[in-house]
C-alpha cells in the first residue's frame, strides 16, 4: 500500500470527519504517523488553502471548501453507492466526448475520471459506454457526470439493440474476472486484519486501516457496478459489507487514538 503525501492525507482525514473540521495538531500528528515531518504539513496546509480545496473553520481549524464539495461528496457517497443499483434491462448509456486539444489536459483528466468513476469505458474514441443499471434514470446519471466535470457539452443518451458481435465486445471492456478476483482479495485481507488489529500498537492500527481502509474504498469508488447478469453481485455485497465493518472499525481506532492524545496533552498542561 502506498504512502500518503501530506496533501492527500489531510484531504481524506477531512472526507473521513463527515464534516468536521480537522484541527492543525491532528493534521500534524496524523502526518506524523506516515513520518511525515512538521513543516511538510504546515506547507501541505498552506497549498491546500491556497488552491481553494480548504479553508480555516476556526483558530488552527479546517475544513473543506465548498469548490471542493464537489468530489468530495461523491467519495463520501461510497457506503451507499450499491443503493443506486437497479435491475438490467439490456440498455447502456452512452457518452459522446470528442477528443480534447492538447492545452485542455486538466479537463482531460477530469473527464476520465467521471466517466471511470461511474464505471464507463470507451467503445471508440468518441464514444463511452456502461450498462444502464445505475441511479433512477438516464438524466440522474447526466447530471452525475456534469457535475464531476464532464463537458456539458457532451451528449448522454440511451442506446441498445446492439447486434450481438457488438454486444460480446461491449462485454468485454471490463475485466470480470480481476473484478470479482478483487472482491475475493479486499474481503480476505480486511477480514484477517479486522480479527487481528487488537493486538497492534496503537499508531501502527491507526496507520494500517487508513492505507487498507483507503485502498478498498478506491475499489469500492471505481466499482463499475455490472449488473446480475455478467458478475458475482453476491461476492461484490459480501466485499461491501466487510468494507463497512473495516471503515467503523478504522473510525474507532482513530477517535480512540485522538482522545489518547487529548489525555497526554491535559496530563502535561497540568504538570506545567
Amino acid at each position: 500500500m502506498k504512502k500518503p503525501t501530506a496533501k492527500s492525507l489531510i484531504l481524506d482525514l477531512l472526507l473521513a470527519s463527515k464534516g468536521r473540521p480537522i484541527s492543525a495538531k491532528q493534521a500534524i500528528t496524523a502526518c506524523g504517523i506516515f513520518d511525515i515531518s512538521v513543516n511538510n504539513t504546515r506547507v501541505a496546509l498552506v497549498r491546500l488553502s491556497a488552491e481553494g480545496l480548504i479553508e480555516a473553520a476556526g483558530r488552527a481549524l479546517y475544513q473543506l471548501t465548498e469548490d471542493a464539495h464537489t468530489l468530495a461528496d461523491h467519495v463520501a457517497s461510497w457506503r451507499s453507492r450499491s443503493l443506486a443499483i437497479r435491475p438490467w434491462t439490456g440498455g447502456y448509456i452512452m457518452v459522446q466526448a470528442d477528443k480534447l486539444p492538447r492545452n485542455e489536459a486538466k479537463q482531460q483528466r477530469t473527464r476520465d475520471r467521471a466517466l471511470l468513476m461511474l464505471g464507463f469505458r470507451p467503445l471508440n474514441e468518441q464514444l463511452y459506454i456502461r450498462p444502464d443499471n445505475i441511479e433512477t434514470c438516464v438524466a440522474d446519471v447526466r447530471e452525475s457526470l456534469y457535475r464531476l466535470g464532464l463537458e456539458k457539452t457532451a451528449p448522454v443518451f440511451f442506446a441498445s439493440e446492439f447486434d450481438s458481435e457488438l454486444e460480446s465486445r461491449i462485454k468485454g471492456l471490463w475485466n470480470i474476472t480481476e473484478i470479482e478476483r478483487n472482491y475475493a482479495h479486499f474481503q480476505k485481507k480486511m477480514s484477517t486484519w479486522i480479527q487481528r488489529h487488537h493486538e497492534l500498537e496503537p499508531e501502527v492500527a491507526a496507520r494500517e486501516s487508513f492505507l487498507l481502509g483507503g485502498a478498498a474504498i478506491k475499489h469500492v469508488l471505481y466499482d463499475p457496478l455490472l449488473p446480475e447478469q455478467w458478475t458475482d453481485t453476491r461476492a461484490r455485497a459480501e466485499f461491501l459489507n466487510v468494507v463497512q465493518e473495516l471503515d467503523q472499525t478504522g473510525q474507532d481506532i482513530w477517535l480512540k487514538y485522538w482522545e489518547s492524545l487529548d489525555l497526554k496533552t491535559a496530563s502535561v498542561e497540568a504538570l506545567e
